[in-house]
């Protein structure tokens, strides 16, 4: 029988120490032994039929690595069973002492879920504001930019006219396009200016008439106005879970959070046709400073996180079998899809869902 002994430490992490005698190891030894041997070949011996006591003296060490790569892991969960540790990471282990027939001891090192205390989240007050009204300034602004666009894509002494009617039918917003299409001439400047935006431009960005796409242009903006809107206020709202939340902050999910933002930058570096060392080099920083600059926004994120989290356990939040494959069945990409047949896909895609909808929670309350 095993024994074990757990020291809680700062930070979430915990040192198990345990002692397994040699009667529950010697198993895993000798199915071990006997797997490897099977693709041992020795001179005089063919393939698999090398004696097990000549076997093991020629593996050595090597023998011993698997069995502990095996052995460990597996008694370090039986030692947390009936334990209130629930790892969050991959553990670090520690071989104190062990010698065939004798008793192996080790040392594991994980980082717990940490404890998390959530103020009094009904209380919580935050005021939507309505989205700021479009104004014709701005769907000008966006006309006169779409224009210069198309005016340097058109070849020299003719334009491009597209119509798509299929806007129309479906009453979607975002219909602009550059595809070009039936060729007609240009129009023609007079008196001496410059020709501004047209029906003609108009059609080759999907709208029927000029009117019709700065009613286009119109909706759009409305329509990311009110987008941005709601994510301010969900914003503000998590800002105010993140104030009421007490938690002892592993290092390790505070690490996992950099990351993540290190990655959200590459992608929008990338974007601007730059690569991450170069965008660095222009800011003046290092990766290490830009991760220190970051790592207090990184530290609320995680609390944020995880407050939302014990909000959900409080209120029985939950994702059912059925939403979680419904989430998937939407995916079309089959080669994303296909990832989520894995186990670790599916608990990110569930954990994600049902922070959503807690979320879609408070802002019921707060409203």
């Amino acid at each position: 029988m095993i024994t074990k002994n757990i020291v809680k430490q700062p930070k979430s992490i915990v040192e198990v120490t345990v002692t397994v005698p040699w009667t529950d190891l010697e198993k895993v030894w000798n199915e071990t032994l006997q797997k490897m041997a099977a693709d041992l070949e020795l001179p005089g011996f063919r393939k698999g039929a090398v004696p097990m006591p000549m076997a093991e003296q020629n593996l050595g060490s090597k023998l011993q690595d698997e069995v502990m790569k095996v052995a460990m892991p597996n008694f370090l969960i039986e030692a947390l069973k009936g334990t209130d540790i629930i790892p969050i990471d991959y553990p670090k282990y520690n071989l104190v002492s062990f010698i065939k027939g004798r008793e192996l001891q080790f040392k594991a090192a994980v980082t717990n879920r940490p404890e998390v205390k959530v103020g009094n989240y009904k209380a919580i007050k935050v005021t939507k504001t309505q989205p700021k009204p479009v104004t014709e300034e701005e769907v000008s602004r966006v006309i006169d930019d779409l224009y210069k666009r198309w005016k340097v894509r058109q070849p020299v002494g003719q334009s491009s006219v597209t119509s798509n009617q299929s806007s129309d039918k479906t009453g979607q917003t975002g219909s602009i396009s550059f595809q070009p299409g039936q060729q007609q001439a240009p129009t023609q400047p007079t008196n001496g200016q410059a020709a501004g935006p047209d029906d003609t431009f108009a059609k080759a960005m999907g709208a029927t008439s000029l009117a019709d796409l700065k009613t286009k242009v119109r909706k759009d903006l409305e329509a990311n106005a009110s987008y941005n809107n709601e994510l301010d206020f969900e914003e503000a709202i998590l800002q105010e879970v993140e104030k009421i939340t007490t938690v002892e902050l592993p290092d390790v999910l505070i690490e996992d959070e950099l990351n993540r933002m290190l990655v959200s930058l590459q992608r929008r570096v990338a974007d601007m046709g730059l690569l991450l060392e170069d965008y660095l080099k222009g800011q003046g920083k290092t990766l290490e400073q830009l991760k220190s600059e970051w790592k207090m926004q990184a530290e609320k994120n995680v609390r944020m996180e995880l407050g939302l989290a014990d909000i959900a356990r409080q209120e029985n939040v939950n994702i059912t079998d059925a939403e979680l494959q419904a989430e998937v069945d939407k995916i079309t990409d089959l080669r994303v899809k296909k990832q989520f047949e894995a186990q670790e896909p599916r608990l990110h895609l569930r954990h994600a869902l049902r922070q959503t909808r807690t979320l879609d929670l408070l802002k019921k309350m707060v409203a």
